[in-house]
């Protein structure tokens, strides 16, 4: 048995590698990706955000390890709350994000990442952040594709000077083939292996971060010091003689691509070889009326639906089943683009870890001396869908990130997840059923043409037939892409025959 890696990037790859060489596991190789991610993948994560690593050891008990954002517990008072609109630039559209020191969440992903590496990991961490520190201190050669990233964020990158002395230079934004050198941020991360994450929660750190709270923030000292890592049971659904490990509440991701996955089951369309495509878009059309309807702003309540529900399932079957003679109807589902990488890491001894992490599109401000950038995720509307500060202080936010193991035989053959925001469940269930339904090796199930439906809109990649096509027009309002997008998600995936990264975000693989 090989070690194989999938990430975002290459750079972000080879400090996973560097680690395994060096004697640590998946875990130890996981968490040195993605503090490494933090200084080559810029535009798409931070220490200032959160995440989900989902685990299964060789001890055979899975874990996923739960380090999202937290909402804050500082008075909302609107006369001091900075939190403001920037405009970025797609393209194709523009799209609306807040941020500033109001938009901030109480991150996780420091005391997670550390948790996780303490909890699983076989080497010092010490080594673990070696290469990190080495990257921030030396610098790296920015990638075409991350340097892209970064000019979409612009507006955000570019919002304080400490950033901008970080992304600028003479005033314009860098480029790819730029060395790109964070050195307060390896200070900091120097400090972080000797002191632990008592530095980031409770010392200078902590210090700083406060300060950029005032005036305009909302985090308090209480809600750095009292949060919490969880560890929780995975969400477990059988498909296809497999068994799939997801996110489970109080993220939706999981339960939403469980209720897909049976929904193509049990109607029997995974019978078909290969899956028809205008099934996959319908059960998404019926999965977006669930979200909308029984899970946003209902993830907590007591009285929250049970889709394993016989009465309830039932219901969306005969709807599934029926679908084809029934219009389609237009869900109000937020669009965001969102800033999220993810890791993919299977070692030589079986230790399986699928771990993604996020800064939202980040929040703009920087924890002075450090060069983090916290996260936005108070100002990102797919997570807050009864409105902007509308929350419950001291909960974890509900998220759509969605790290996945699928196991046969109570072995890990499948490690997965995916970048994207609301098009995460989008992207590993089409994944899921071009490997284990379709049959496809993992280059081609992660390269495959993608379809999202959001808003009763189809977005879809080129590559479908064009029988697919005049159904998916028939019924919905079609937007075609001219090529691949990273709109699509980075679907980074590693299997016992090989990996992949995703091409739609730069990812690369390493096999050895």
């Amino acid at each position: 048995m090989k070690n194989v890696i999938a990430a975002g990037d290459k750079i972000t790859v080879d400090a996973a590698r560097t680690i395994l060489e060096a004697g640590g596991n998946a875990y130890d190789a996981a968490v040195a990706a993605c503090f490494m991610a933090m200084v080559a993948e810029p535009a798409l994560t931070s220490a200032g955000g959160g995440g989900f690593l989902n685990a299964f050891p060789l001890s055979g008990k899975p874990i996923i390890f739960d380090f999202f954002v937290n909402t804050p517990s500082g008075k909302i008072d609107s006369e001091t709350l900075d939190f403001g609109p920037v405009h970025v630039d797609f393209g194709s559209a523009r799209q609306e994000f807040y941020i500033g020191p109001g938009s901030v969440g109480v991150p996780g992903i420091i005391k997670g990442l550390l948790h996780t590496q303490e909890r699983l990991g076989s080497v010092p961490i010490k080594t673990v952040l070696e290469p990190a520190i080495i990257a921030a201190k030396d610098g790296i050669t920015l990638s075409e594709s991350q340097a892209y990233l970064l000019t979409l964020l612009e507006p955000i990158m570019g919002y304080e000077e400490d950033s901008k002395r970080i992304f600028f230079r003479d005033g314009e934004l860098i480029t790819g083939g730029t060395r790109l050198a964070m050195p307060e941020f390896a200070d900091f991360l120097d400090v972080l292996w000797r002191e632990g994450s008592d530095l980031f929660y409770r010392g200078e750190v902590a210090k700083q971060l406060l300060k950029t709270m005032s005036p305009g923030g909302l985090i308090t000292p209480d809600d750095l010091e009292n949060y919490e890592v969880y560890e929780r049971k995975p969400l477990v659904t059988p498909f296809q003689g497999y068994t799939v490990l997801q996110n489970p509440p109080p993220a939706c991701s999981g339960i939403l691509i469980d209720f897909t996955l049976r929904l193509l089951e049990e109607s029997g369309c995974t019978s078909n070889h290969p899956v028809d495509q205008a099934h996959i878009a319908a059960a998404f059309e019926l999965t977006s009326d669930i979200r909308h309807h029984h899970l946003e702003g209902h993830i907590y309540d007591p009285g929250l639906v049970n889709l394993s529900d016989k009465p309830f399932f039932k219901e969306y079957l005969h709807r599934f089943q029926y679908i084809f003679s029934l219009p389609a109807e237009r869900y109000n589902e937020p669009a965001g683009k969102g800033s999220t990488t993810h890791v993919a890491v299977l070692d030589k001894e079986g230790n399986a870890a699928s771990v993604t992490i996020s800064n939202g599109s980040g929040g703009g401000v920087m924890i002075p001396q450090t060069g983090i950038m916290l996260n936005n995720m108070l100002g990102e509307e797919d997570l807050n869908p009864e409105g902007f500060h509308r929350y419950i202080p001291g909960r974890r936010i509900s998220s759509m990130i969605a790290p996945t193991i699928v196991l046969d035989n109570g072995k890990p053959v499948l490690v997965t997840g995916s970048a994207g925001s609301n098009r995460i469940r989008s992207a590993i269930v089409q994944l899921l059923i071009n490997t284990l339904c379709n049959g496809m090796d993992i280059a081609e199930a992660v390269e495959a043409p993608r379809l999202h439906l959001e808003r009763g809109v189809l977005d879809v990649e080129p590559g479908f037939s064009k029988k697919q096509m005049e159904w998916f027009e028939q019924r919905y309002k079609v937007q075609e892409w001219d090529e691949k997008n990273l709109y699509f998600g980075g679907a980074n995936s590693v299997t016992l025959e090989g990996g992949h990264g995703d091409s739609r975000r730069g990812g690369s693989c390493s096999i050895f």
